[in-house]
């Protein structure tokens, strides 16, 4: 495992680190502790030392796995979770100092921690950005040892470069992959130079970077990749990150065409990633132990070329931009 500075936070983390959403919540399966532990656990045993959790994965229970484990464990492993999507309505009045601070309260108790080493408001609407009184609260839980750090997840860069206005962020959590390259520019230079540790999620576009889906392929009706293509539930770009499903298999070929098809294309996508030196760590899901170890893999791969990376921008350029570029 190679290992990154996470920004101002300090923390060295693992550059290829575990995001739970699929452990705990809307990828068409129930959640299983018993599953989510084997996960968790072969995690840590192949060097991750950084997993990321929300309080909304199946109410709950994907905090609650993670602490299990994670206090079972003698290796230093830390832990993100995510806050404020519990909210109904999710607008920005529904936004308070109390419920945030209840929120990160009950995290706390579900992971079964006395500190959480990073807290991050979960894609709020873009006017929480604007709030000192938010931001404020984060810096009174620190000071009150409750949590370690604290940065945000968001959808959209404007959203991000709004809060790392606030000097206390320390991260970013954003929506980065071959197919939502937008971040790259001004984002990027904006956060090294405030030190802002940056989290790639959805690095996978929901699955579309595996190469293995096809216009037969069907998923089940409690997956979002089923029921939020239009962003019904949450944002779209959410959602194979926000591109028309049979547009991200044309473009999915082309990228097969670039890397050869007896190789593995997550490998390249991460890899992909990876090639950023202002990215602090990628957080690929993973619903078995077998995905978590193929996404370990890339570690092993033959490593991406500078000529591969430009062609990966040529077929983003071609295909991808005009449909998600100005929207996030």
């Amino acid at each position: 495992m190679n290992y990154r500075k996470l920004g101002k936070t300090g923390l060295n983390i693992s550059e290829i680190s575990l995001g739970t959403w699929q452990v705990g919540g809307k990828w068409g399966s129930e959640f299983s502790f018993n599953n989510a532990e084997k996960i968790i656990n072969s995690a840590i045993d192949n060097g991750i030392n950084f997993i990321d959790t929300a309080d909304v994965y199946s109410e709950g229970l994907s905090e609650k796995a993670v602490g299990k484990v994670i206090r079972t464990r003698s290796e230093e492993v830390f832990v993100a979770t995510k806050c404020g999507r519990q909210l109904n309505p999710h607008i920005n009045a529904s936004y308070t100092t109390t419920s945030l601070r209840k929120f990160v309260e009950d995290s706390l108790s579900n992971l079964g921690l006395e500190r959480i080493d990073l807290i991050q408001l979960h894609c709020p609407p873009t006017e929480v950005y604007s709030r000192p009184e938010i931001f404020g609260l984060f810096n009174d839980l620190t000071k009150e040892g409750k949590i370690r750090n604290y940065g945000v997840s968001v959808e959209k860069v404007e959203e991000a470069l709004m809060a790392i206005e606030f000097e206390g962020v320390s991260t970013v959590q954003i929506i980065y992959n071959m197919f939502r390259q937008k971040p790259n520019e001004l984002f990027f230079k904006e956060a090294k130079k405030k030190n802002v540790g940056i989290i790639a999620r959805v690095p996978l576009a929901s699955g579309l970077l595996t190469g293995k889906f096809n216009k037969t392929t069907t998923f089940e009706k409690n997956d979002h990749r089923f029921f939020n293509r239009n962003g019904e539930a949450f944002d779209k770009g959410e959602t194979f990150s926000g591109i028309d499903y049979h547009l991200g298999l044309q473009a999915t070929e082309e990228l097969k065409k670039v890397f050869n098809r007896d190789k593995n294309l997550v490998h390249k996508a991460l890899q992909w990633i990876l090639s950023f030196n202002e990215i602090s760590c990628v957080i690929p899901g993973a619903s078995n132990t077998e995905q978590l170890l193929s996404n370990l893999n890339t570690l092993k791969a033959n490593p991406i070329s500078k000529q591969e990376i430009e062609q990966t921008k040529a077929i983003y350029d071609t295909f991808i931009k005009s449909e998600v570029h100005n929207l996030w």
